[in-house]
């Protein structure tokens, strides 16, 4: 009995198949890119060769061969294979193959490679499902994903899989690919190498890119034609950037951003803010992270950096995008600019410390607040001193716990207005250590390291 044909088999191959699809490498030498990844002896190609595998995962930019990659496999391996797209694969169908995996590998001895292309689209619930199958060996799991697998796949996964790491295609070898598809387009165009090299610049490392926008360039053109750089610009009339606001490319580029502003470079910070302004990144996002810049590296350096931060706000909700992108800009110079300190963030992560080890200690009483008789008989507030009533609105009075000894949080560093609370410390300082004397003349304060304490003579 012939064997009845599937709705699959029964449809007609697409005529136009895209050039991507057309050109993609069918051996292993073929593939460009991946040198590393690849070369002789590799842990990846010596299981592509000897056709035995453990579970691994893919992860690297668009383009840069990972389905391939699979594909390659696919074609060569005595495995049984099965593709699934993240995207239109249901639950249901994941446990329903998981199953017949685990059946062929009691019944016949034989494992089953699941490739699952964007596995990063997975839930939690997804990946779980994979989990059992593969440690009992029915299943041998390829993933392929854009998004870093420490965020995006879950830990007891992640740990039973090997991860392999693409790199971005360099323009030489993305040029290289361009040529071997102009074979198979097989139509009388000629192209120079200024309009290769703006093609191979304009994918960005992604070869899939690349060939796309071939491909559309080849379309439009002339049998005969000339292909020169300005007839792809004019192809190719818009340009998108390379920005996941969602993944790891978000958090490299606000790393990036961050860290020209404490170098206090203010050109590249302004090139970091406006790859993501023009990306299309959330202009309040950009204000909070710029905010806690100005007090976390800047602090009181400059108290006006603060003062800026939230002013680029107001701007931000008054002018709305694109308008309100120089006033984060001129934020962004201004944060690059000014006198860098740490010394506020340090002082509180000192403090916090301080503060979860000795939260059971009570507030004296000469500082607590008496709004009651009752409180007021109790001892609250009794033998304050108010400050104005003294002679340069000034006298000591320990405001630590009364089993805590005093210590100094904030050391201001050198630079910039902290000069200025450096000399304001030291005046308030020296008159504490007078009043002091005068008190316990028997006594006499001395600095350790952070604590000023007092010893008996």
């Amino acid at each position: 009995m012939p064997r009845q044909r599937n709705i699959v088999d029964a449809m007609q191959k697409p005529a136009n198949i895209p050039l991507a699809e057309k050109v993609r490498p069918q051996n292993i030498v073929d593939i460009l890119g991946q040198k590393t990844l690849l070369k002789e002896d590799a842990l990846l190609r010596n299981m592509i060769e000897r056709d035995e595998y453990s579970s691994f995962i893919l992860w690297g930019p668009p383009g840069t061969g990972k389905t391939t990659i699979a594909r390659l496999i696919e074609k060569n391996t005595a495995h049984g294979f099965c593709y699934f797209s993240a995207v239109l694969t249901k639950i249901q169908e994941v446990k329903a193959l998981m199953e017949r995996a685990d059946f062929l590998l009691k019944a016949e001895r034989k494992k089953t490679i699941v490739f699952v292309d964007e596995i990063h689209r997975f839930n939690k619930a997804q990946q779980d499902a994979f989990l059992p199958y593969v440690e009992s060996g029915a299943i041998i799991l390829f993933g392929a994903t854009t998004e870093n697998p420490s965020f995006e796949v879950i830990p007891a996964l992640l740990s039973r899989c090997h991860v392999f790491v693409l790199d971005s295609l360099e323009e030489t070898e993305i040029i290289e690919i361009l040529k071997r598809a102009l074979v198979v387009i097989q139509k009388d165009i000629h192209f120079d190498d200024d309009a290769l090299q703006e093609l191979a610049t304009r994918s960005g490392g992604d070869a899939r890119k690349g060939l796309n926008q071939l491909e559309m360039v080849c379309r439009t053109a002339s049998r005969g034609e000339k292909i020169d750089r300005e007839y792809v610009l004019n192809a190719i009339s818009t340009t998108s950037l390379f920005y996941d606001k969602q993944g790891e490319e978000h958090y490299n580029l606000i790393s990036a951003l961050h860290k020209s502003l404490r170098g206090s470079d203010p050109q590249a910070a302004l090139y970091w803010l406006a790859r993501m302004l023009e990306a299309g990144e959330d202009p309040i996002y950009l204000i909070r992270r710029l905010t806690r810049f100005a007090s976390e590296d800047i602090g009181l350096a400059d108290p006006g950096a603060l003062v800026q931060a939230t002013a680029a706000k107001d701007a931000v909700h008054l002018l709305g995008m694109p308008e309100a992108n120089t006033a984060i800009a001129q934020l962004t110079i201004y944060l690059a600019t000014a006198p860098k300190s740490n010394a506020v963030y340090l002082a509180y992560n000192a403090v916090k410390k301080d503060a979860l080890a000795t939260s059971h200690l009570k507030v004296p009483l000469h500082i607590r607040n008496a709004p009651t008789k009752m409180m007021k008989d109790l001892g609250y507030g009794k033998d304050y001193k108010y400050s104005h009533d003294f002679q340069d609105s000034y006298t000591y009075q320990k405001c630590f716990p009364d089993k805590m000894q005093e210590k100094n949080y904030y050391v201001p560093s050198a630079f910039g207005f902290e000069k200025e609370i450096k000399k304001r410390l030291d005046w308030w300082n020296g008159l504490k250590k007078r009043q002091l004397e005068r008190e316990s003349p028997d006594k006499v304060v001395r600095k350790s390291g952070q604590r000023e304490v007092t010893d008996e003579k």
